[in-house]
């Protein structure tokens, strides 16, 4: 099913986000996860990632078809413009759509490890909304995009991001996943910007649940995100203990999700770090009310 078409029924649209299997040990643990995650938490689509860098484009590609084929769950593929020429893309789509892979992620990606910035590959794009392009005049696919409620890392200004985003709609992309975030009040105030600005598509907030401090912090470093105050005090008075640190982070995001519907958020998307918990037991949480 296209992701464009379950939204406007006048009911959420809940999904997951994974990355795929690093090796080969790794694959069928995670079909097990996302399994798990549907029988008992019914999403409407999952989506799988690139590795850092385009690292793990193949099985990028095995795993969303498995999951799709598999296991019955509509699945979106990521597509970045990392160390790929047009003809790559063309093959990788190629592949998706002969899967019946129907919905794409475009974006642009991050530089390899070590990299000191994105460099375009000769003969391939230079932005998300080059590649949004390509996808749009090519394919019949849905095609979704990135957005920063508080900004990308690289923009300038928060002017000249929202004028990258509404290029990335212009171009073809039918709805929007924000970048993790944990103030409520950055997401409704880059909607409202949004709209002024004239893009109607869905902007679907990303969530990401905190069960680890350290990762959190160097997540929130790497894309520009802040954690709020409050959260973070609550968090440092957890200290050492695991246990403690999640039921920190499932209460917030709990709390953080129930209020993002209730002010009118079209759905949400669960950054899971490939792990059910967590995502298992906010969601619930969520969808008991």
């Amino acid at each position: 099913m296209r992701i464009s078409e379950m939204h406007g029924r006048g009911r959420p649209v809940f999904s997951f986000e994974f990355f795929p299997p690093k090796n080969d040990e790794q694959v069928e643990p995670l079909l097990k996860t996302i399994a798990d995650l549907k029988s008992a938490l019914q999403p409407h689509f999952v989506s799988v990632t690139n590795g850092a860098g385009g690292s793990t484009r193949a099985r990028t590609l095995q795993t969303v078809t498995r999951v799709q084929r598999e296991l019955g769950l509509t699945a979106m593929a990521h597509l970045t413009c990392v160390g790929v020429t047009q003809d790559d893309i063309c093959q990788e789509i190629g592949t998706l759509v002969g899967e019946g892979i129907e919905n794409i992620l475009a974006l642009r990606g991050d530089p390899p490890k070590g990299a000191g910035g994105f460099e375009p590959t000769e003969g391939g794009f230079a932005h998300a909304s080059e590649l949004i392009t390509y996808l749009e005049d090519n394919y019949q696919v849905d095609i979704g995009a990135a957005c920063y409620p508080e900004g990308h890392v690289e923009s300038a200004s928060a002017e000249l991001d929202l004028a990258h985003t509404r290029l990335k709609v212009e171009a073809g992309a039918l709805f929007l996943v924000t970048q993790l975030f944990f103030d409520n009040r950055d997401y409704f105030a880059f909607v409202e910007r949004a709209r002024n600005a004239r893009i109607r598509v869905p902007i679907i907030p990303g969530i990401m649940p905190i069960t680890n401090v350290a990762q959190v912090e160097r997540f929130t470093r790497l894309c520009g995100a802040k954690i709020p105050a409050e959260l973070g005090e609550r968090l440092r008075s957890a200290g050492d203990d695991p246990a403690a640190v999640m039921a920190v982070g499932i209460e917030h995001a709990v709390l953080q999700c129930r209020a993002l519907l209730e002010g009118g958020a079209p759905g949400l998307h669960f950054y899971t770090l490939n792990r059910s918990f967590a995502t298992r037991s906010v969601l619930a949480a969520v969808r008991r009310v």
